[in-house]
């Protein structure tokens, strides 16, 4: 069983609030009392792509000085730019392609994937992104289920905001997912709600935000409730392959 903690939507901008809410939802993570094998960060960690901001997830995430309980994974959203995402977040050296990344546990395969568009708020997986999906799939235990994580979601969430900068050539990755059994699941952000729903067969989770929730038509006419807690998500692979979902708020 492979038990993954998911965050998204982080916005962080230098701000008192920003840092709060942030350093609420990691303190409710580094403190859980049970088993966590990954948390999850699907996207738009920034706010502006600043390194200083990148440089305050690092702090927050602890990705410098190794104080996360467990790895803590992560993938660019439409807010983030790629080469201070690499420097400051990563400490790599900065560059412009895809950011991607695999990580194998013993029970199941997560891959970040990278839908950012440089300039756009869509999104989209690119050509050297998929060749990666499939070359990394290639090589995985026969057997072994993956998770596919990024920050697009590829199907209507029935708001104009989210629905407006959609991933782009959904119908590929549903070519993807039905030449690929192994594919248990979609994991993503960007909208800013808790949403479960399907594409292509498969189960797609939309983690909440950190930084706002999404006011649906129906819930008023603002679409950012500021006040909202920040949300967090608990992923369940289990052994037959199928994912559960279960979401909370923190206080």
């Amino acid at each position: 069983m492979l038990v993954l903690a998911h965050i998204s939507d982080l916005h962080l901008d230098g701000s008192p609030r920003a840092t709060e809410r942030a350093e609420r939802v990691r303190d409710r993570l580094w403190e859980l009392p049970g088993r966590v094998d990954a948390v999850l960060v699907t996207g738009d960690i920034a706010d502006n792509a600043t390194e200083p901001e990148y440089e305050e997830a690092a702090r927050l995430l602890g990705l410098r000085d190794g104080d996360a309980p467990f790895p803590v994974l992560t993938c660019p959203g439409n807010h983030d730019n790629r080469a201070p995402y690499r420097k400051a977040l990563l400490g790599r050296p900065g560059a412009e392609g895809p950011v991607n990344s695999a990580h194998v546990f013993d029970d199941g395969a997560v891959l970040m994937c990278d839908s950012s568009i440089p300039g756009s708020d869509e999104g989209e997986l690119d050509e050297e992104t998929y060749d990666w999906i499939e070359t990394t799939l290639d090589e995985l235990d026969d057997g072994l289920p993956a998770l596919l994580a990024f920050h697009h979601p590829p199907v209507p969430l029935h708001h104009p905001l989210p629905d407006s900068y959609p991933l782009r050539h959904p119908d590929r990755l549903a070519g993807l997912l039905e030449r690929r059994p192994g594919i248990a699941g979609l994991i993503t952000g960007h909208a800013h709600t808790a949403a479960a729903t399907s594409f292509a067969g498969r189960p797609l989770v939309v983690g909440p935000g950190v930084t706002w929730t999404l006011r649906l038509p129906w819930e008023g006419e603002r679409a950012a409730d500021r006040d909202a807690p920040p949300g967090l998500a608990f992923h369940v692979l289990d052994d037959a392959g199928r994912l559960t979902s279960h979401f909370r708020v923190v206080r």
